[in-house]
């Protein structure tokens, strides 16, 4: 007969006391070589970090360097979400993977689906729209105004029994003009979703851009003025739709306090996805949004050091601002009168060594501008006819693009203010002493 006497949990001896077998890192110095060539470091430089690290340097097991168990505390990514909670001055901030998915899980949290309405502008990037159809909504697009950015005055024809939101989307370091968009949503009871991917640092009337509606998405990537590869950020200050945004990205409930209890409310729990964000882009991202404000404030200099100096000429329309203290103001768009006349501008311009281009009549299709978004048009041709939306298409087909650098010196930006001026005397009829 077998007694428990002698059982490690009586007193005895343990079977397996200690391993004898050496742990090998499941990730060590050869990952962390291959991200320093990812970052361009030279062969002389990687031998020198070769020499100076081995896989014994690390943890047993090695880095853990997804946002999961065995994460460090505080992992980077929650060191993020509090840098930004900070930052913008809001109760919630979740890390994703991108800002698409920011869009996604911020739809799936309102409820938008099938039967349902959301309201985009009818120019910028299409994940905004797909986002949308993705959650399984229409996207019904709205026309933007010379500010390039949704014109408030044509939402309230656009609302339905079936529109829950409303996406205001600030485009290429310029705002929207929030507070008429706000009174329209408020008087509907429909949502206002700020995608502030091409904008962040930005404000409006002093406040920072995604803090003035329901919820704000950004994308913080290395195709936006902040970040170093992929990655997202939604916030807001409602903490029931911060529960479901995190559901929605999250789905396997790490989130929650107890991970896997039933819904502590009706509608908390639902189909989600995983759109988590790694901690090899939190180490990254923490570090880019500590740059923010200089970044914003560089940009800033340079616009308000050019665009004062830039004279008025009857052939050309600049861009309108809605908040010119808010713009971050990284490039400069302007409309001319005719289609020759801005080839001719660009050509110009970009001989002067200012980097300016022009789209023109029958240039090829962008993914920037409603009518072209063909992934939509399976399900929604019909909501992307050129002539829904004619400002949109006329204005983005019409923009003259100076690309400004926030590092150029004083000295710089008066040389590009004075070219462009130069060029526009003689290609234009100036009116007016300045912009």
């Amino acid at each position: 007969m077998i007694t428990t006497s002698g059982l490690a949990v009586d007193g005895g001896a343990k079977a397996f006391a200690k391993m004898s077998g050496k742990a090998q890192p499941k990730v060590g110095v050869e990952e962390f070589l291959s991200i320093a060539r990812r970052f361009g470091f030279s062969p002389e430089a990687l031998q020198r970090l070769a020499s100076a690290v081995s896989d014994g340097d690390l943890p047993e097991r090695g880095p853990h360097l997804g946002r999961y168990w065995g994460s460090a505390k505080p992992s980077m990514g929650e060191q993020f979400e509090a840098l930004a909670k900070d930052k913008f001055g809001v109760r919630h901030a979740l890390a994703v993977s991108n800002g698409t998915g920011a869009l996604h899980s911020t739809m799936l949290a309102i409820g938008a689906g099938p039967g349902r309405e959301v309201i985009c502008p009818g120019m910028g990037f299409m994940a905004t729209s797909m986002a949308v159809a993705l959650a399984g909504a229409t996207p019904v697009f709205c026309d933007v105004d010379e500010s390039l950015q949704i014109d408030p005055s044509k939402i309230e024809a656009l609302i339905t029994p079936r529109t829950i939101a409303v996406i205001p989307t600030h485009h290429w370091g310029v705002v929207c003009d929030m507070d008429p968009v706000m009174a329209v949503a408020r008087k509907h009871g429909i949502k206002v979703i700020e995608d502030c991917a091409q904008s962040p640092g930005a404000t409006y009337r002093g406040r920072f851009v995604g803090t003035i509606g329901d919820i704000g998405c950004f994308s913080i990537s290395s195709y936006k003025i902040i970040g170093g590869g992929e990655g997202g950020m939604v916030i807001t200050n409602d903490d029931r739709l911060f529960d479901r945004i995190c559901q929605a990205a999250e789905s396997g409930g790490l989130w929650r306090p107890s991970r896997c209890a039933p819904e502590r409310y009706p509608g908390e729990l639902f189909i989600g996805g995983n759109y988590r964000m790694s901690e090899l882009e939190s180490s990254i991202n923490v570090i880019q949004l500590r740059k923010l404000a200089g970044v914003v404030d560089r940009n800033r200099a340079v616009w308000r050091r050019i665009k004062p100096q830039l004279g008025n000429y009857a052939e050309i329309t600049w861009q309108k601002s809605n908040d010119p203290r808010g713009d971050i103001g990284y490039m400069m768009r302007y409309f001319p009168a005719t289609d020759e006349l801005g080839r001719k501008i660009a050509k110009a311009l970009t001989a002067e060594g200012i980097d300016t281009s022009y789209r023109g009549a029958g240039a090829h299709p962008d993914f920037h501008v409603f009518r072209d978004m063909f992934p939509l048009f399976g399900k929604f041709a019909d909501r992307c006819r050129a002539e829904l939306c004619p400002v949109a298409s006329d204005l983005y087909d019409r923009s003259l693009i100076t690309g400004l650098d926030q590092w150029w010196s004083p000295a710089d930006c008066d040389a590009v203010a004075a070219g462009i001026n130069k060029v526009l005397s003689v290609y234009c009829t100036k009116i007016g002493e300045q912009a």
